[in-house]
């Protein structure tokens, strides 16, 4: 006969997984060679090769060739912002001076960015927008002052209208992303 946990172990079991989820997240950082990486131009497959298939794309599918649109891929760079604050915090500015690095790399030299900033659902949505726009500003700013030029940089605010999480007052919704632009 199979012995039931005890209630006791069940008590540990819980406060431990209660105790993990307490503990502060330690903030992401990224190096110039992840960020350009990510958005530098793709090396192509040994085996891939240039083709034309007339028809739909599931015709196209059918006959062994695969279309895959071109995804414009975000890359956070966990640019976080306390409550109802612009100010860059200082792993903030970890990553934007790494990400500054990056844009200044060859690679990456003829790439613009859209700079997207974000909030939670706290306060009004109009409030939320302009917060938001200043945070996409703030981070332009700031890679403006590491001699990144802005010509390359476009600032977008988007509110609490794209959380990226569950929750929309969660605090990982206050945050900068960072998109290729495409014309």
């Amino acid at each position: 006969m199979r012995k039931q946990p005890s209630i006791t172990a069940i008590a540990v079991l819980s406060a431990g997984f209660y105790v993990l989820q307490a503990l502060p997240t330690q903030a992401q950082t990224y190096k110039a060679d992840d960020i350009i990486k990510h958005f530098g131009p793709a090396t192509p497959q040994a085996s891939a090769t240039r083709g034309l298939c007339i028809g739909t794309e599931a015709d196209c599918n059918k006959a062994g060739h695969v279309v895959k649109p071109a995804a414009v891929a975000a890359f956070d760079l966990v640019v976080r912002f306390k409550y109802n604050s612009d100010v860059l915090e200082p792993d903030a500015r970890v990553n934007l001076d790494e990400f500054a690095k990056a844009l200044k790399a060859p690679q990456l030299a003829s790439s613009s960015f859209v700079v997207e900033g974000h909030t939670d659902a706290a306060g009004r949505p109009s409030y939320n927008l302009d917060l938001s726009e200043r945070r996409a500003q703030a981070v332009v700013r700031y890679l403006s002052e590491r001699g990144v030029d802005t010509a390359k940089l476009a600032a977008r605010g988007y509110g609490q209208n794209k959380p990226v999480v569950a929750d929309p007052f969660a605090g990982e919704n206050r945050r900068v992303e960072t998109r290729l632009k495409s014309e």
